[in-house]
């Protein structure tokens, strides 16, 4: 564990009872996924406070401000710093000084967001979306969805732990996953994923995200915003998501499972003729 992190799973005492019996039955301990208070601080200034994993924390603060569009590439952050409170994190980001008189001129603040996507936003034009809409990308072929489904557990090293957390993975066109952060909160571990990613100059165009979220608008948003051309889910969309991955283009395949996936994507492939996936 890095000096700026914390751990990711505890172990608690618990005991397994059936309906029938009672509550007598045989104590355990079982792994719990850790979930603690996350501050933003930005320019000095409290932003947000989200509730994530304590883990990856510097990804996760740089996929943030990109993905929420307070920073436009990484250059316009100065540097991260990582606190541990007695309360929980602090991550501390600044900015160029550019970015944040553009970043104070909005005038945004967060609070207390564990899951919804609008929190802090005053007006529908403050939506997270990619400027401009993306290009349409090259198709993926159905067996590399199939490959990555295939290797996805085996990347979620503290869902096998806890069975309580998100992944977000990063597969190349071949399906090989590449890279996975995980985290309580779907859009915290694509935001780490993103942060990654961006880190270390990996380019939208080499791969696609893969979700075990539900996918929601602001999934398809952050890929979007990365520069991803395709998002992959395990489970299923909303309507939300499916008009924003329409209107960002971006190609949603969702409810992926070994065998079979859904596409939401009306085109054909020009080579092959068959569904883009």
């Amino acid at each position: 564990m890095r000096p700026s992190e914390g751990p990711a799973a505890i172990d608690v005492s618990a005991r397994v009872f059936s309906y029938d019996a009672g509550a007598g039955g045989k104590e355990f301990v079982r792994a719990i996924a850790v979930e603690a208070p996350v501050q933003i601080v930005i320019g000095g200034s409290p932003f947000a406070v989200m509730m994530a994993t304590p883990q990856d924390l510097e990804d996760f603060a740089a996929g943030f401000v990109l993905t929420e569009q307070i920073a436009e590439s990484l250059a316009d952050v100065r540097g991260i710093e990582v606190e541990a409170v007695d309360e929980g994190w602090k991550l501390k980001i600044a900015l160029t000084g550019e970015r944040l008189q553009a970043h104070l001129a909005r005038g945004r603040a967060m609070s207390g967001r564990t899951g919804c996507g609008l929190c802090g936003i005053e007006d529908f034009s403050q939506m997270p979306s990619p400027r401009p809409p993306l290009d349409r990308p090259a198709s993926i072929e159905p067996a590399a969805i199939r490959a990555a489904i295939g290797e996805l557990e085996s990347w979620q090293p503290l869902n096998r732990l806890t069975r309580a957390v998100h992944a977000a993975a990063w597969c190349g066109r071949d399906g090989k996953i590449l890279l996975s952060r995980e985290d309580v909160g779907r859009h915290n571990a694509l935001d780490k994923a993103i942060g990654a990613l961006t880190r270390a100059s990996v380019a939208p165009d080499s791969g696609f995200f893969l979700i075990t979220s539900r996918c929601s608008f602001e999934m398809v948003a952050k890929a979007a915003i990365f520069g991803a051309g395709t998002l992959v889910s395990v489970s299923a969309p909303t309507s939300l998501a499916l008009e924003r991955a329409r209107r960002f283009g971006v190609r949603l395949i969702a409810v992926a499972r070994g065998d079979r996936a859904l596409s939401f994507d009306s085109g054909k492939d020009e080579k092959s003729g068959g569904l883009a996936a």
